[in-house]
């Protein structure tokens, strides 16, 4: 039986269709997710993401557990509330998982990874955390609900009771401030400004409810994943796994290099292939004409050697099928994508394929 959120009835009572998300009944959307899609991109939508799993990680030695486990660094972190992306890659330099850290002290940090992954990653996080004095909390007596669109944070403040508390919304991306009883991060996975709240499952369907009437609307995963998509962003287990680097899954920018001395796992494998010419690349591919771009489709190149897409979908903001692909390090600007038989052209273009609602393709 698949486990709920703390806010199922809300989403039974506004009329989502529910689906099994990594062993979750969760809203796929609430009646159309194209509505919703366009809704995030010109004013204000929620998700559900409490089937996400947070972490608390305190300890003297938390921070040196972390610059061990992840390939990005969070010494990086120097203010309290500061959050960084990274990926917790096998010894093999495979990704295991990515994820958010957010600093609270040198002592404390607050982590959330996939719900897909759940049980493997408690599991590899336990495994290497034996020789830190540090220990690991799963917080499942919280909430998460991600608040996405230009108007977001307007209509965010408009729920907060003080300026100190508004005055926090305008703080960078990747921060995070507890208020009250609110955990509120300046993070998302849309390429929209706005938030991801943690708050008590007790708290949860008040805060929805109080969203609701502000005018931020209900939104399903669906619409979660045309977003993420349009943004460039990698999802777990589709773009990217335990048997792909983050060098092959256009995530080099998330790996500390610097300093040379601090040996993360999977430091060395990932060293063996920094640099390498023949190196899959992790590219963006728009359609040219019509037709739908999914997972696993084949992309031919010029030369006859072969890629495959690993997402893929129609993209309601610019009304055409996109999709990111890994290819052959011979990529061109031209290749041919195999639908249904057939060889249809499609051309690579820069990532994301859009920002803050407008298209960046040529």
């Amino acid at each position: 039986m698949s486990q709920r959120t703390a806010l199922y009835e809300q989403h039974i009572q506004a009329g989502a269709k529910m689906v099994d998300f990594a062993g979750w009944d969760m809203p796929i959307h609430y009646g159309s997710q194209i509505e919703e899609h366009h809704q995030v991109r010109k004013d204000a939508g929620m998700f559900d993401v409490s089937h996400m799993v947070i972490l608390d990680l305190e300890g003297p030695q938390a921070r040196d557990f972390l610059r061990k486990l992840l390939a990005n660094d969070v010494a990086r972190l120097k203010d309290a509330g500061k959050a960084l992306y990274s990926c917790m890659l096998t010894p093999e330099g495979g990704v295991i998982d990515d994820l958010i850290v957010y600093f609270l002290s040198d002592t404390q940090y607050r982590i959330v990874v996939n719900a897909g992954t759940r049980e493997k990653d408690i599991a590899w996080m336990q495994e290497q955390i034996q020789s830190f004095d540090a220990q690991l909390t799963e917080r499942s007596d919280l909430s998460m609900i991600a608040v996405q669109g230009p108007n977001a944070r307007e209509k965010m403040a408009s729920l907060l009771p003080d300026t100190e508390a508004k005055e926090a919304l305008e703080l960078g991306v990747f921060f995070g401030q507890q208020i009250g009883s609110l955990f509120i991060a300046r993070t998302g996975y849309t390429g929209e400004d706005g938030f991801e709240i943690m708050v008590s499952n007790d708290e949860a369907a008040q805060l929805w409810q109080w969203l609701v009437d502000a005018g931020v609307a209900p939104t399903g995963l669906g619409a979660r994943d045309t977003l993420r998509l349009e943004a460039g962003m990698n999802l777990y287990g589709t773009d990217m796994e335990e048997n792909i680097s983050p060098l092959e899954a256009g995530l080099n920018w998330t790996i500390a290099w610097e300093p040379e001395d601090r040996d993360f796992i999977g430091r060395g494998p990932l060293e063996a292939q920094r640099g390498r010419e023949d190196l899959h690349r992790f590219v963006g591919l728009v359609l040219e004409g019509r037709g739908v771009l999914r997972g696993h489709q084949k992309v031919i190149l010029p030369d006859g050697s072969e890629g495959e897409i690993t997402s893929g979908s129609f993209s309601p903001t610019l009304n055409q099928a996109i999709a990111m692909a890994r290819v052959p390090a011979s990529i061109a600007d031209r290749v041919e994508v195999e639908i249904r038989g057939k060889h249809l052209p499609a051309r690579r273009v820069k990532m994301p394929f859009v920002r803050n609602g407008k298209s960046l393709i040529d």
